[in-house]
């Protein structure tokens, strides 16, 4: 049976199944998601509680320790750790490969659940469980200044209009604010001010909460109709808290200013962030799990000018950190690679065949097999990456091995006066069942990247699947288009030998004259065997034995 006469027969049916392959693997190439690596999902699951007020000593104590001791009969928990500070702990939980999510996280909170009893009864409420991913970092940083605003009017403005617009562009799952500013009303008081007037802390605090609250004050009863009534009673900034009465001394009104200095500010003043010697905010842009960081960061590229050409109190925006630069180089880098390996490997065929049409028919294997690659990867969902471009690269030599070995059998029949037709038909059906058995011997060296374990499995998954694929096409592809190629367009000239072929004859003969020589010496060769055999084992039992440390007397 000879498997390549229908398509030498069949010249364009072969030639359009090629060209169909080609053009869907250049539409894949051109919208497959590019990332620096692959995909890999750690099954981690977030457990934060807070304790306001309390020590990181007592967080750890009090509300790590009980949490940790009931997290570690969970099934499948491979690593754990906590980080305590001021009121609030985060404990992670990292979980086998081969563990749901999902599951997980249910096993997490009913944890939690149990271990509820064993928390301080101060806290607000139960610790908080979260899935979390560590390799959705964010992938863009972006500074917003404002050097004639407020930080936090800028902080507002932020959350209100930039912030939505970005989290709008397709692939972006959320935009986090580092160095956030919340406005607040800070209140300093003033402890001398406050004992000449008998108001203690406690006094104080009470006489704030109870004037700045907006609550339904009871409901009028109508005939027809009923009316809630409201008192607005919030204060929205410093001016309004400096006038609230907080007690009556002398038969006079005690306003808040009189004791305590008030102005507008921030929630939290100890964290700040600076950009240019300008107090600035950080919006980090979260992608989506296999998301496309390159599209989005061009997306967001688009609409920063936009965003930039509406801000107010003169703010300006500036991109401090992008991942897809360092993942754009990356990738530009490793197809440079693969064109310069693909044109280094032609240029090998060439300088032994010495012919334009031999060469072309052997080296069109190579675009073949690689764009068909393209279009099968795609439809497994990969995205272009470092790795599967190296796997591409480090098979541009395999995927011609076929295409010579079947070029080279046509060739010798037309060498021998075979027609160009009849010597594709006879060399096809002798060399076919070999370059079956290369193609898959060699593929199945890289198909246990399918069921190797960890993480180093999962990341070099896509590296063995896209050179098994490669390998797999180019049989393919030499046991169809070469052959018809060959039938039509290859055609045998004997010409005089080059001084790089005379050469490589003459190293050819060499080499042929000391396999005689050994051969003729067998038993001198299995002797050097068996003592380089015996060296390396020698090798192998004396070199621990030097290296481990001397034993010392006790």
């Amino acid at each position: 049976m000879n498997f390549s006469a229908l398509f030498i027969r069949r010249p364009v049916m072969t030639v359009i199944l090629v060209l169909g392959l080609v053009l869907y693997g250049i539409f894949s190439f051109t919208n497959m998601p590019v990332a620096l690596l692959p995909s890999v999902d750690f099954p981690t699951v977030l457990v934060a509680a807070s304790l306001p007020g309390a020590s990181p000593q007592t967080m750890a104590s009090a509300v790590a320790t009980p949490l940790e001791k009931q997290f570690s009969s969970i099934p499948g928990l491979s690593s754990m750790s906590s980080v305590n500070n001021q009121g609030s702990t985060r404990v992670i939980l990292q979980f086998d490969l081969s563990q749901n999510i999902d599951v997980a996280t249910q096993n997490v909170e009913n944890a939690v659940t149990q271990a509820s009893h064993l928390l301080p009864p101060g806290m607000p409420s139960l610790p908080f469980v979260k899935q979390l991913n560590p390799s959705a970092a964010p992938i863009e940083f972006i500074a917003l200044a404002a050097p004639n605003m407020p930080i936090y009017q800028l902080n507002q403005y932020a959350v209100d209009k930039v912030v939505p617009a970005i989290s709008g562009i397709p692939g972006v799952a959320q935009v986090q604010i580092f160095g956030e500013q919340n406005y607040a009303v800070r209140i300093h008081a003033n402890p001398f001010a406050m004992q000449a007037h008998g108001i203690s802390l406690q006094a104080l605090t009470q006489a704030i909460s109870s004037h700045n609250v907006n609550l339904p004050q009871g409901t009028v009863l109508g005939a027809v109709r009923n009316y809630a009534v409201n008192v607005h009673g919030q204060l929205h900034d410093a001016q309004a808290f400096a006038g609230m009465p907080i007690t009556f001394a002398n038969g006079a009104v005690v306003p808040l200013a009189d004791i305590a200095e008030v102005r507008n500010g921030v929630d939290n003043d100890q964290i700040a962030s600076w950009i240019g010697g300008q107090r600035a905010l950080i919006l980090a842009v979260v992608r989506q799990p296999d998301a496309d960081t390159v599209a989005i960061s061009d997306a967001i590229q688009k609409r920063l000018p936009l965003l930039s050409a509406s801000l107010p109190g003169g703010a300006h925006m500036t991109v401090v950190y992008n991942k897809a630069d360092y993942i754009r180089a990356a990738v530009e880098e490793v197809e440079v690679t693969l064109l310069l390996a693909s044109i280094l490997v032609a240029g090998v065929l060439w300088l032994f065949l010495r012919r334009g049409s031999p060469t072309l028919i052997g080296a069109l294997a190579i675009p073949a097999s690689i764009l068909g690659t393209f279009a099968i990867i795609y439809e497994l969902g990969y995205t272009l990456n470092t790795l599967t471009l190296l796997a591409l690269t480090l098979s541009v030599g395999f995927v011609v091995d076929d295409a010579v070995v079947m070029l080279e059998n046509i060739a010798r029949h037309e060498e021998n006066g075979e027609e160009p037709y009849q010597a594709a038909l006879v060399g096809s059906r002798e060399i076919g069942f070999t370059v079956i058995s290369m193609t898959l011997s060699l593929a199945v060296v890289f198909l246990p990247f399918l069921v190797m374990g960890g993480i180093i499995g999962r990341l070099f998954r896509e590296f063995g699947v896209t050179i098994a694929v490669v390998i797999l096409l180019s049989g393919l592809i030499s046991l169809t288009l070469t052959p018809m190629l060959c039938a039509r367009y290859l055609r045998v000239k004997h010409q005089g030998q080059s001084r790089f072929e005379r050469g490589f004859i003459r190293l050819r003969d060499w080499y042929g004259r000391s396999l005689r020589a050994m051969l003729g010496h067998r038993g001198w060769i299995y002797g050097g065997a068996l003592l380089s055999l015996l060296a390396m084992i020698g090798l192998f039992i004396i070199l621990p034995r030097a290296s481990s440390p001397p034993k010392t007397a006790a």
